[in-house]
């Protein structure tokens, strides 16, 4: 059953709206009993933008729930009911977070509108600020929805789909894609007045020919004004990334997943780095000295971790391929390069690995396997098929990568057992 609103310990009366063969969605009708855990939101359109959900928690609650949330899948999904799971590391203050924004532009409205997705919808929520985004990064919001009237600015809306910013605190820049259908002239013609006015603001790009209806960035890209790459650092690595850039939202708590890391790092080895972005891990593990290849799908992905290796002087323990990673273990030299890996590291998408990737690491026996996931559930999942196949699972160590929402990072620590 899924209920936006009642929390923990709260009762509730609710109306059922929807039913699916394994789930129901309800609405709150009325709260009976509230929790002394609630607060008041933050934001003035929390539980109408889909973006947040758990304001109305307080942040120990927060932690503490996901926590459990994290076990709960475990026990549930991967019969792990028996792991021990580390209690979340927060953030010091759980807000001013996201370095990436991806707004709506709404066109049904004159001027169109800025906003998020309403919850279980597309309709869209005007927002002028968001108190999640970095400063930089609401500033930019902030400029962008007063300068709906101005006729370049307008024109241009008229031709988005998205507007998608990303920020970083190490340069203190941003940079913003605008989406659209097809190459946007208005966007074109309008991309030096935005970046002479809005501060920091270090250039503008337009990506277009989207692949579906729902797709945020398309096929091709053209730079209309500046530069679109900005320089973030992270626990004594540099990053060259770009607003599409696949790159983790939260860099304070990146660093915390580096320092879990660290203490397997003492000894030097071997890593295979799996669905590896930009290098985001790649480049940290390489900075210790290990030996590093990593493997993505994404073909701008992997020249940007290319850059970023050469950027830190790196190419000598980093290197990257470009394919997809269920194809790559399955060739002979991904294989014997898995055989003789010290560990291997794999960050997916929420949709988990796969049986085909998941296999060809217990068929090389590699000794370590550093899972990190965005989702509880297809974690268990996998978790659940390389304990099957011979490996202990030694920790889980939760973080909250998304303060307000809904969703946790997990990063479980697994070693091949004896025979």
């Amino acid at each position: 059953m899924f209920c936006f609103g009642p929390l923990p310990q709260e009762r509730a009366r609710i109306r059922i709206a929807e039913v699916k063969p394994r789930y129901a969605v309800a609405h709150l009708v009325r709260l009976l009993s509230e929790s002394p855990r609630r607060a008041e939101p933050f934001c003035p359109v929390f539980g109408t933008c889909g973006g947040c959900q758990l304001q109305h928690l307080e942040y120990p609650a927060q932690l503490a729930w996901k926590r459990d949330a994290v076990r709960q899948a475990l026990a549930r999904i991967g019969n792990l009911g028996d792991v021990e799971v580390a209690a979340t590391v927060g953030m010091t203050q759980p807000r001013a977070y996201r370095n990436k924004m991806a707004l709506v532009v709404d066109r049904r409205q004159n001027p169109p509108g800025l906003g998020f997705y309403r919850q279980r919808s597309h309709d869209v929520v005007a927002i002028d600020r968001c108190p999640v985004v970095a400063p930089k990064l609401d500033d930019l919001l902030q400029r962008l929805d007063a300068a709906r009237t101005e006729p370049a600015v307008g024109a241009l809306l008229r031709e988005s789909r998205h507007l998608v910013a990303r920020s970083a605190a190490a340069s203190g820049e941003a940079v913003l894609t605008i989406t659209s259908d097809r190459r946007s002239p208005a966007a074109a013609a309008a991309a030096a007045q935005l970046v002479a006015k809005i501060p920091g603001l270090s250039g503008v790009d337009n990506s277009f020919a989207l692949p579906s209806a729902n797709a945020i960035f398309g096929s091709k890209r053209q730079l209309l004004a500046g530069r679109t790459e900005i320089d973030e650092a992270i626990g004594g690595v540099r990053y060259r990334i770009t607003a599409g850039s696949f790159f983790q939202i939260n860099a304070e708590i990146v660093a915390r997943i580096f320092e879990a890391l660290q203490p397997k790092l003492q000894e030097v080895g071997r890593l295979i780095d799996l669905y590896c972005g930009v290098g985001t891990f790649s480049l940290f593990f390489a900075r210790h000295g290990w030996s590093v290849i990593g493997i993505e799908e994404d073909a701008r992905a992997i020249a940007q971790a290319r850059t970023n290796a050469r950027l830190n002087r790196l190419e000598a323990y980093a290197c990257f391929k470009n394919a997809r990673v269920e194809q790559a273990v399955a060739s002979a030299q991904i294989a014997a390069l898995l055989r003789d890996a010290t560990a291997v590291f794999l960050d997916p998408p929420r949709k988990g690995s796969d049986e085909a990737t998941l296999g060809a690491i217990v068929r090389a026996e590699t000794p370590q396997i550093w899972y990190l996931s965005c989702d509880a559930a297809t974690l268990a999942r996998d978790l659940k098929f390389l304990v099957a196949k011979g490996y202990r699972l030694n920790a889980v160590q939760p973080f909250d990568m998304f303060p307000q929402t809904g969703h946790v990072e997990s990063l479980a620590f697994l070693e091949r057992s004896a025979a």
